[in-house]
């Protein structure tokens, strides 16, 4: 009999791939053998524009999940942030494994000898390509030039480096995973900073009836991680957010409360936030999520939502625009 070989799509970075050995390795613990089948995503391919300017879902996603509906892979894994609330059909999240610090973190360049964002110039060029990340900074400092900064953790790193930016924000998680930890300078703790629902967890993705594979799979989930991210990524399910708009969601655990689950609507421009948390309810994760959205709502994230969504068409349409015209000049 053919031994099995599970074949595992990922995302050809350097974290990605090191994220889909950690998989790897967690199967060969259990006696199953992989291989990894390495793609490279429309997110990866255009980097001259912002995320939410590319209006694609499933940037980072998409090109793995098809091959693993048509059967050409067998299970996929991603950085859960990555992955759209609503499961594609016929494929699920089997597994998730144990979280790495989900904060976000500060780095710094050579020149630069602040050590908190309140200690940076005035002024100072602040790098992100997230839209959470940006409304947040320009809330705490809105003297701060907020520059565009995208391409993989090493890429990052290198604009950093070279002076292109005074500072930037990245995930620890990732940081720590590709061993550069001694980059971070500061941690950006909650409830004062929200980061990503689901930042730090990495999801294993598998066909929906494939009994087989979710046999195997299931035993790499962690529980204490599913607990929470359930509950961050109910929350941005109930608002309909995604990567453009500037909505954040973690967990935190509390000696009086227990774990509390914290959440943020903002304006892209920082100028309009709404925050709230609550305790989360252990038996039902998911419904704290969908309460704190309902707060969210009505304390002023529906007018802050629908003017970002009045953006977005706009955004859309002025690109189906242009799209139009540059067919109908060829």
């Amino acid at each position: 009999m053919t031994e099995l070989v599970v074949r595992i799509g990922t995302r050809s970075s350097e974290l990605a791939l090191r994220q889909a050995r950690q998989v790897a390795a967690a199967l060969a613990e259990r006696g199953v053998a992989s291989e990894l089948v390495e793609y490279t995503t429309i997110g990866d391919r255009i980097l001259d524009r912002p995320l939410n300017a590319i209006g694609e879902k499933g940037l980072f996603t998409a090109e793995l999940e098809a091959d693993l509906i048509a059967g050409r892979t067998d299970c996929a894994v991603h950085s859960l942030k990555d992955l759209p609330t609503a499961d594609p059909d016929g494929l699920t999240i089997v597994a998730l494994l144990e979280r790495e610090d989900p904060r976000d973190a500060l780095v710094v360049g050579p020149n630069t000898t602040a050590r908190t964002l309140l200690e940076l110039p005035k002024g100072a060029k602040v790098g992100t390509s997230s839209l959470r990340r940006r409304a947040q900074l320009r809330a705490l400092r809105p003297d701060f030039d907020v520059c565009e900064l995208r391409g993989n953790v090493g890429t990052r790193l290198r604009k950093i480096d070279a002076g292109e930016v005074d500072a930037a924000l990245l995930a620890a998680a990732g940081l720590r995973r590709l061993g550069l930890g001694d980059r971070i300078v500061a941690f950006m703790d909650p409830p004062d900073w929200i980061s990503a629902p689901g930042q730090g967890a990495i999801a294993v993705q598998a066909r929906a009836n494939d009994a087989r594979m979710t046999a195997i799979l299931v035993a790499l989930d962690h529980a204490h991680t599913r607990f929470a991210v359930t509950a961050e990524r109910a929350l941005l399910a109930a608002l309909e957010g995604g990567c453009q708009v500037p909505i954040g969601a973690c967990t935190t655990y509390e000696v009086k409360y227990g774990p509390m689950l914290h959440g943020i609507i903002a304006s892209i421009d920082g100028v309009s936030v709404v925050r709230g948390g609550l305790p989360i309810n252990a038996a039902d994760p998911a419904s704290s999520g969908r309460e704190l959205a309902r707060q969210l709502h009505a304390a002023g994230g529906a007018g802050i939502l629908e003017e970002l969504r009045e953006e977005l068409a706009a955004t859309a349409a002025a690109r189906a625009a242009e799209k139009a015209a540059a067919q109908g000049a060829t």
